[in-house]
């Protein structure tokens, strides 16, 4: 049997049905059909080589520090984005820096949750200088200080044109902080001291905190002052309630309800804190916008913010008084100033003796560990009562 299709004889073939020109169309299609998934898995094959590539590439930047250990040689990384030593972040060795105020309080206010440091490490007092310039009376220091170097830091906040010039053996070489312009009474003068705490908060081995000014002296040696700042309970701040005009009468309402007058207080601008109100304060933002904005002459900031603020949120941790000494006998906006002839061995066991005041639950014959405010012709007769008196 023949069958004829397409014009072509199909021989000797047995057909059992018609055979229609239709059945045989698939058969035309199927090599065409092909040939475009071979194309379509082809692109598909290098368009995936080529992401990979370009992906690989990209992501070689980032990986590069994890895939260096498997180099024969290390790679050599500037020393400006080498990392700091854990050594060097708890001793807060990094004191010159160009962190913006924002940037250091931030920093400042960061504490570990886990307990423990892991280091030895010793317990230090920062001592921090708020100045105009100067430290005259840098010599006395220097003896005070002299064989306790593991036991204190220093931070010195100065006009941010002044370069404080001290030999290079001085405990205060190299101890200037980056700072800026302050005004008495103004919350400039706050901005310093936050930003002396913020400072010394980045040494978690000062775990109380100190205020002092270019005119301060110690007045008992630097064991007995260790020894008290650092088992003692309490921070010392001065808060007091005064119903008068000084007082009371600086009360802005505008500060409600942050602030309600009852819990408005005054107290010295010389405070000593411990670690974790020192943070507090480096942290808060609350508080200090009140005062910046509603405290302002004849309200003056560093009179009223620290001491409304810490007897509201830790009124029961604060002593409410300051152990730096000062003489308001003679009247006036601002203490005494002593000079050389004011000097004299009765006149600091004058101050010794000025009583007995609480510490840690009981009554002890040491009120002050300060005095202010000694001008620089001072320093001659300070240092010759020096072993006497103050014990140095």
């Amino acid at each position: 049997m023949q069958a004829r299709t397409g014009g072509q004889v199909l021989a000797d073939v047995a057909v059992p049905f018609k055979l229609e020109s239709t059945m045989l169309q698939p058969f035309k299609r199927e090599w065409p059909l092909k040939l475009s998934k071979v194309l379509v898995f082809s692109i598909l094959l290098v368009g995936g080589v080529l992401f990979g590539s370009v992906f690989n590439l990209e992501m070689s930047q980032y990986l590069q520090p994890s895939c260096s250990s498997l180099s024969s040689s290390p790679v050599e990384i500037p020393p400006e984005h080498r990392r700091l030593k854990l050594l060097d972040w708890l001793t807060g060795s990094f004191i010159h820096h160009n962190l913006t105020d924002k940037e250091l309080l931030w920093l400042a206010s960061m504490e570990p949750r886990r307990r423990g440091i892991p280091t030895k490490r010793v317990p230090k007092i920062a001592f921090m200088f708020l100045t105009k310039g100067p430290l005259p009376l840098a010599p006395l220091w220097e003896v005070f200080f002299k064989g306790n170097a593991k036991f204190y830091s220093i931070y010195v906040h100065s006009p941010p044109d002044y370069k404080l010039e001290v030999s290079p053996s001085s405990v205060f070489h190299g101890r200037q902080i980056p700072s800026q312009k302050t005004q008495w009474g103004d919350i400039t003068m706050c901005d310093g001291e936050r930003r002396l705490l913020a400072n010394a908060l980045l040494d978690f081995a000062n775990e109380r905190f100190i205020l002092l000014s270019e005119t301060c002296i110690p007045l008992h040696s630097f064991q007995l002052i260790y020894s008290h700042l650092i088992f003692a309970q309490h921070s010392f701040v001065g808060a007091f309630d005064d119903p008068g005009p000084y007082g009371r009468g600086r009360y802005n309402a505008q500060m409600l309800p942050v602030v309600r007058i009852d819990q408005w207080r005054k107290g010295s601008q010389w405070f000593e804190l411990n670690r974790k109100l020192a943070v507090y304060i480096v942290a808060d933002e609350l508080y200090y916008n009140k005062f910046r904005d509603f405290c302002k002459p004849a309200c003056y900031v560093d009179e009223h913010y620290l001491p409304t603020m810490l007897s509201i949120e830790f009124g029961a941790e604060i002593a409410n008084r300051s152990i730096t000494w000062v003489d308001w006998s003679r009247g006036g906006p601002h203490p005494a100033m002593f000079g050389k002839d004011d000097i004299t061995a009765e006149f600091i066991k004058n101050i010794h003796g000025y009583g007995n005041c609480s510490y840690n639950g009981h009554y002890i014959p040491v009120c002050f560990l300060f005095a202010r405010k000694f001008s620089p012709n001072t320093l001659g007769p300070l240092l010759k009562v020096s072993s006497e008196i103050i014990g140095i």
